[in-house]
């Protein structure tokens, strides 16, 4: 049987990632994915500066006006009233995920990558560090990082379920109409689309993509919210409807175990307020595939998950600051009143904008909404504002 120093399952931008940085480290390596590429990807394709970053880094990717729309220009809505508007703010870039994975993938592969896309895993035994595909041949690997997703076999493997239930999210989503997009269209955010989410509207050249999110067992009737959401807009009735888990503040706080390494949505490294996981998954692609390239040379793959680990602390205590800034978003008591804040207050539409392009970062952005919630809702207390919604729950 063939054997590698690193077998990785998905060829997402995590495991292209993987591929890619494995092959500077000199690692032999076998990408696997079930898909064949392009293919399709339920995701917004909202690429923010803080990804970027890791494109350059990894991919030595630029953004090239030729893949990415580029936009300055958002506009903000919570419960179909609207919040405010921001220009000229740090770029965010959109693009279309059957092109851009199709890159990422095509980078893995010219850099050394044996592609085994378009192949599914049959059987994945851990103890014998063997993963049979449906065809019936059988990979050997030193490490496996498993970077196939939100319903990830690797991640059931180790712990049993793929997710914890109680936790993920669930996104729907269509390709509406296009509207001819410059470089002055807005892209629109909706809180509170569905329960504990949001919905977007991300308007790009070939097509306008809308969709809504929000955790699962909040939203039972996610397919009604949907189609309340596009009659809002006024656009994408009657169009293909496209459903997935998301990993909506449910991360991995061991993302793996020994030789074996969870990355991207695999791993429940997306961020639990705007949904955004691609950066995430690109990072922690280069990382694990570090840290199986360090285990590996040192002739202990077992002890790739104790340098993994550490290596993912930032990406983790994000996260963390993330879920404990969530309920002052998106829990129903303090909806009047974070509507309001953000309604009327520049700067945190700003500090928003500056998560996004990758210039804060949640605990810090959680230290300054911690020092400024109690007079902040001081403030709206004396304005009548908790009576007059004492009532909503």
């Amino acid at each position: 049987m063939p054997h590698y120093d690193l077998v990785i399952l998905g060829a997402g931008p995590a495991g292209a990632s993987a591929a890619v940085t494995a092959r500077k480290n000199g690692l032999s390596v076998a990408l696997v994915d079930k898909a064949r590429f392009p293919r399709a990807k339920l995701c917004g394709g909202l690429v923010t500066g803080r990804c970027a970053g890791h494109l350059k880094e990894v991919f030595d990717l630029d953004i090239d006006p030729q893949l990415f729309e580029t936009r300055r220009n958002f506009e903000f809505y919570m419960d179909g009233q609207p919040l405010g508007r921001l220009d000229g703010v740090p770029p965010a870039h959109l693009t279309m995920r059957w092109n851009f994975d199709q890159l990422l993938f095509s980078r893995a592969i010219a850099a050394g990558a044996v592609d085994y896309s378009g192949q599914r895993v049959e059987t994945l035994d851990l103890s014998a560090n063997r993963v049979t595909l449906h065809a019936g041949e059988v990979l050997d690997y030193g490490c496996l990082i498993g970077a196939d997703g939100v319903q990830s076999i690797t991640a059931r493997a180790i712990f049993g379920e793929p997710f914890d239930k109680t936790r993920v999210g669930f996104a729907l989503e269509i390709e509406g109409p296009t509207v001819e997009p410059d470089t002055q269209t807005r892209i629109r955010i909706d809180f509170a689309a569905a329960d504990w989410g949001y919905g977007w509207s991300f308007p790009k050249r070939a097509s306008t993509t809308i969709g809504l999110g929000g955790l699962h067992a909040r939203n039972p009737e996610m397919k009604a919210r949907l189609a309340a959401y596009l009659d809002r807009l006024g656009t994408g009735q009657g169009l293909k409807v496209k459903g997935h888990f998301l990993p909506f503040g449910g991360y991995r706080s061991v993302p793996g175990r020994g030789n074996v390494l969870l990355a991207g949505d695999a791993a429940g490294f997306v961020d639990p307020i705007t949904g955004e996981g691609i950066g995430h998954a690109i990072q922690s692609g280069r990382l694990a595939a570090e840290a199986a390239a360090e285990a590996l040379a040192a002739g202990r793959p077992e002890r790739a998950l104790r340098l993994y680990r550490p290596a993912t602390r930032p990406i983790r205590t994000g996260l963390r600051a993330a879920i404990l800034l969530r309920p002052v978003i998106f829990a129903r008591p303090l909806k009047p009143f974070f509507a309001a804040t953000f309604r009327n207050s520049r700067s945190l539409k700003r500090e928003y904008m500056h998560l996004l392009s990758g210039e804060t970062e949640y605990p810090r952005l959680l230290l300054r909404t911690a020092a400024r919630l109690p007079r902040a809702g001081l403030r709206w207390a004396l304005r009548g504002g908790s009576r007059k919604h004492s009532v909503s729950g």
